[in-house]
């Protein structure tokens, strides 16, 4: 019998359902990966096998990883969020990460706002970490928006070079968010 405490929970906010990918949100979320201006801050995924190891990943970080964010009303998929293990090779390594992503049409709705509170929500109630980081590339400017909207403040001690991108790439250079658990959480 497997763990209960390692199964995915789905999470539901006002307006989104935070759940594991189903196969229906198999073709949206290749879609929103292929595209390149949702992706230009981390490279966009060459074909539905890539997508599908993204999906198999996450699944593979149980109870944590990122969960498809589908509309409450209506039900479309629109978006990728939730909690992992920091990045191997990298400052953050064995810390909690939390990340985001929306398809186009849904950027400026506040719904990436909406899931990741959710997602940090989630981790105080159901981590012990001190902290969650968030990272990405130093010039994009709207993630690191949403990171001090959050209540993350920016933490230059842990920025790195990331070893997936080449030496001059521009995406390479990576800044580090941290928010620090509550008092009495």
């Amino acid at each position: 019998m497997a763990d209960a405490s390692l199964a995915p929970v789905a999470i539901e906010t006002g307006r989104l359902l935070m759940r594991v990918p189903q196969a229906e949100d198999r073709a949206p979320l290749h879609d929103m990966w292929a595209d390149p201006a949702v992706m230009a801050d981390l490279g966009p995924l060459k074909n539905a096998a890539e997508s599908d190891m993204a999906i198999a990943r996450h699944a593979s970080y149980a109870p944590l990883g990122f969960r498809a964010l589908v509309l409450r009303e209506g039900g479309a998929t629109i978006g990728f969020c939730g909690l992992k293990p920091g990045a191997p090779h990298t400052p953050i390594a064995g810390m909690l990460e939390i990340g985001w992503m929306l398809a186009v049409p849904f950027w400026g709705t506040g719904y990436a706002r909406e899931a990741a509170a959710a997602a940090i929500a989630w981790g105080w109630a159901n981590r012990t970490e001190d902290a969650i980081v968030a990272i990405t590339a130093e010039s994009n400017a709207k993630s690191r928006l949403l990171m001090e909207r959050l209540g993350m403040a920016h933490d230059p001690a842990s920025d790195f070079d990331h070893p997936l991108f080449a030496v001059d790439d521009p995406r390479r250079r990576t800044v580090t968010y941290r928010i620090s658990r509550p008092a009495g959480l």
